[in-house]
């Protein structure tokens, strides 16, 4: 199997997944600054031109979501559960998704991306909208975990993976993730985990 990532959110879940089961991968950087997402033959493997996509074979899966779960799956790993839990699951993916990740991401790009890419400072209109939209979902997500270790059942899944993306960045991405305690102790607890911590293969 070969893992296509770059160094951003949603290949940091993939990464992290595949590092934390000791998946059999091999790991491909695609550098995004140079266009290889957009080569001809990275194309054949993901249309949308986006990283990550798992390889295996003549076959290819695309959306980190669905490659943490094809990951889960090869290792008989419960990350991915196969019982009652596997629909909450699926709740916080699609939540994360639609609310939650998509305003930390915005920060993200805006505060961290931008001055990367040379394309000037974060628009302040966008910051104000993502910040007070980050912070309506962290309230959310600040009950959920109020009384819980994880977002699901009494074990980690790959929908703590999921909702954790952007938070490795909160400090420089100025997301308010220390005004929700409960976020806070269940993120310190996922960031225990050495493959969470330090999701990228090495590179030369």
């Amino acid at each position: 199997m070969k893992l296509y990532y770059c160094e951003t959110l949603n290949p940091r879940k993939a990464c992290a997944v595949a590092r934390h089961l000791r998946s059999p991968v091999e790991f491909v950087r695609v550098d995004l600054g140079r266009g290889e997402h957009k080569l001809p033959q990275f194309l054949a493997l993901n249309p949308n031109g986006k990283v990550p996509v798992l390889q295996e074979g003549n076959e290819s899966l695309w959306e980190a979501n669905a490659i943490m779960c094809r990951l889960s799956d090869v290792a008989h790993s419960d990350l991915w559960p196969h019982d009652a839990r596997q629909v909450d699951v699926l709740r916080w993916l699609s939540w994360d998704a639609q609310h939650f990740t998509p305003y930390g991401g915005t920060l993200y790009f805006e505060y961290l991306i931008k001055p990367r890419l040379g394309m000037g400072d974060a628009d302040p209109g966008k910051v104000d909208e993502a910040t007070a939209n980050f912070r309506t979902q962290a309230r959310i997500l600040d009950a959920h975990l109020h009384h819980r270790d994880f977002l699901v059942g009494n074990a980690l899944s790959i929908a703590d993976f999921a909702v954790a993306s952007a938070l490795p960045y909160a400090q420089d991405a100025r997301l308010p993730v220390a005004e929700f305690p409960a976020i806070e102790r269940w993120y310190a607890r996922l960031d225990e985990l050495p493959a969470w911590r330090d999701p990228f293969p090495r590179t030369a």
